[in-house]
């Protein structure tokens, strides 16, 4: 078998394609021209030595190769930053602060802590979960330098769009009745108000005509897994961070009106992040890509270089 050295520059490019959504789009971030992008893509298959795309409609979509390469790609290029990072920044110093939704907790945060840890030990961080609307208040009033949060409609001068991700009916993990099918109200499970996807669950039900009641309030994530867990009732929420007591349900479940998607963005307290803040920046937006179902991470719809 032939050893094979890929490129990383050509990796990144590929793993940029495929964050993004269009590789026109890489092609702008990394500062190249849709030529030259479409030259590295074509490298990339021809190292690989088997098609990494096929044809989706009028797009892309990725084989199962290309998905596999994927993963491997990122991989590669996390522990090449790494490493540049851990000898160019080996006397980075400071403090940064950084904000993160519930859902993330769990599902990002010791990832980016260990990451971030072993390249920048002198750095100090300080880390606070919270909702998205704390969040933002937090990084307008300057008592946080970086966020990752759903948008929750606040309007902030330095944010950076990540994806929009698909909201989820969550029922328990074990099926179990919720009401009679004779019309009684559908049980509720919500974070206490204001909360966007409290809102987003009421007014879709209210639009699709559905009755539903509040069976359930809390401040905390933990206790809507709990709650629904238990059976009291159904919430919405998307497939990031869900513990084993819950499930996310299949579309048209009970009836159920579809959902619309959900921004993630980065809120940055400062257009130009200092170098500790910018760092965990970029080590926070790799881990939350990696994150994110399997639909966004590979690029659903994705499309050619123009």
């Amino acid at each position: 078998m032939r050893r094979v050295t890929f490129d990383l520059d050509v990796l990144r490019t590929f793993v940029t394609g495929m964050e993004l959504g269009s590789f026109a789009k890489a092609a702008e971030r990394l500062g190249r021209s849709t030529s030259a992008v479409s030259a590295q893509l074509k490298k990339l298959e021809e190292q690989a030595a088997t098609p990494i795309f096929r044809k989706s409609g009028r797009g892309l979509a990725l084989t199962e190769a290309g998905e596999t390469m994927l993963g491997y790609a990122r991989r590669l290029l996390e522990l090449n930053d790494e490493a540049a990072a851990a000898i160019h920044d080996v006397e980075l110093e400071g403090w940064v602060r950084l904000g993160l939704q519930e859902d993330f907790g769990e599902a990002v945060l010791p990832e980016v802590l260990g990451r971030f840890a072993r390249g920048h030990p002198k750095v100090r961080i300080e880390a606070r979960i919270a909702r998205s609307h704390e969040l933002a208040s937090r990084i307008t009033q300057g008592s946080l330098d970086i966020a990752l949060a759903w948008h929750n409609g606040a309007s902030l001068p330095y944010s950076l769009h990540v994806a929009d991700v698909q909201m989820r009916w969550i029922g328990p993990a074990k099926p179990i009745e919720l009401g009679s099918r004779g019309g009684d109200a559908l049980p509720l499970v919500a974070l206490e108000a204001p909360c966007l996807l409290r809102t987003v669950a009421t007014e879709t039900l209210d639009r699709a005509g559905l009755s539903w009641r509040m069976a359930f309030s809390s401040p905390s994530l933990g206790g809507i897994w709990a709650a629904v867990g238990a059976g009291l009732g159904l919430t919405i929420r998307t497939d990031i961070g869900l513990p084993a007591n819950v499930r996310a349900m299949a579309s048209g479940t009970l009836g159920l009106p579809a959902l619309p998607k959900m921004a993630l963005v980065l809120h940055q307290k400062d257009a130009e992040l200092d170098p500790v803040a910018a760092r965990l920046a970029e080590i926070l937006l790799q881990a939350a890509v990696e994150a994110l179902p399997e639909a966004v991470r590979t690029g659903e719809g994705l499309r050619e270089v123009a």
